[in-house]
Parts: C-alpha cells; sequence; structure tokens
C-alpha cells in the first residue's frame, strides 16, 4: 500500500502550497490529481496559477473531479500522486448524486473513500491528500450545506484514519497530528 499523507485545514491555510512541497521533496516522478472542474474565469485563474506553480518540477497533471479511484490508477508510474482535494471530490459527488435525484449517505460517503483508499494499496509510491476542515465554523443554516459539511467530515475521517501521517494546517504553519498509522482494537465490554 502506498504511504498515506493527509493534509488539512481552513481555507487559505496554506494546504496546497504545503502538500506540494511534501510532494516535492520526494523523489520523482509525480502525479497531481485535480479535482475542480474551473467553471468560471476566476476558478480558471486559479488553475492556472497552481499548475505554473508545479512547472519543471516532474509534475504529471491528471484532471479527475469524480473517479478518483480510476485517477489514482492512472498514476502507477509516478512515485508521489497529489489529490487536491478531497472537499471538492465530495461536492462533486454530491453534485453528480444530486443531478440525479439522489442523495449520498454518509455510510456511501465511507465506501467511495474505501474505494479510494483500495486504489491506494495499489500505488508503490506515496499518495498525498489535501482537503478543507469545514466543520469549524458555524453551523450551516440549509440541508444542502449541513450534509455537504457532513459527508467531508465523514471523507476526512475515513481518509485519515488511513494515513500514515496527518497535518493541520493553521495559518501556514503544519502541525503534526499523526506520525503513524495507529491500529483501532475493539475491547470487549
Amino acid at each position: 500500500m502506498a504511504r498515506l499523507l493527509l493534509v488539512t485545514g481552513g481555507s487559505r491555510s496554506g494546504k496546497s502550497a504545503y502538500a506540494q512541497q511534501l510532494a516535492e521533496s520526494l523523489p520523482g516522478p509525480r502525479a497531481f490529481v485535480a479535482t475542480c472542474p474551473p467553471l468560471d474565469d476566476e476558478m480558471r485563474v486559479r488553475v492556472r496559477r497552481h499548475r505554473q506553480a508545479r512547472r519543471g518540477n516532474q509534475w504529471r497533471t491528471i484532471e479527475e473531479p469524480i473517479d478518483l479511484p480510476a485517477a489514482l490508477r492512472s498514476a502507477q508510474r509516478q512515485r508521489v500522486v497529489l489529490v487536491d482535494c478531497l472537499t471538492l471530490w465530495v461536492n462533486n459527488l454530491l453534485y453528480q448524486a444530486g443531478q440525479h435525484g439522489k442523495i449520498i449517505s454518509e455510510s456511501q460517503m465511507v465506501r467511495h473513500c474505501r474505494q479510494v483508499l483500495a486504489a491506494c494499496r495499489e500505488h508503490p509510491g506515496t499518495v498525498i491528500f489535501v482537503t478543507n476542515e469545514v466543520g469549524m465554523s458555524v453551523v450551516p443554516e440549509n440541508a444542502l450545506a449541513r450534509r455537504y459539511r457532513d459527508l467531508v467530515g465523514r471523507a476526512n475521517q475515513t481518509i485519515a484514519a488511513a494515513s500514515d501521517r496527518v497535518f493541520l494546517l493553521v495559518c501556514g504553519q503544519p502541525l503534526e497530528l499523526r506520525t503513524q498509522r495507529l491500529e483501532l482494537r475493539k475491547t470487549k465490554p
């Protein structure tokens, strides 16, 4: 299984830059899995800025908003894969389900994450995930926003539980929350 790292934090906390520094501290080649579809001019500028920051450092870009397992499998030749970000992936899954009149439950979100982790087990190198901590603010005013917050929280917990290292970024400063994967054991009552 790949060595898994999770980088989380609030918006504009420095997560992506830190994750890129981690990725570039490891021998390449590298793949960047972009989950954000550039839907407007402002987002296209952000995407262009991120691409320029990776230019010349052995990066291959894979744009995949939905099928993360397939994207990870297509990056088998890259020693390092950076997925940026899980929160947009959850958003895309939620949007896709809504387009078909469906909702995603937390248990379905866990299944999606387990499929991603299964693809990670096939990867020979390091996979770094970036995500947002969206549950540290006020409770959203509407049901869809609350569902999104809950699904992101469930995805973050699932990926973090399988990760070897977990970092929280605050004000551009990393705080390492875990340095090795923990084996949770159920105790008998």
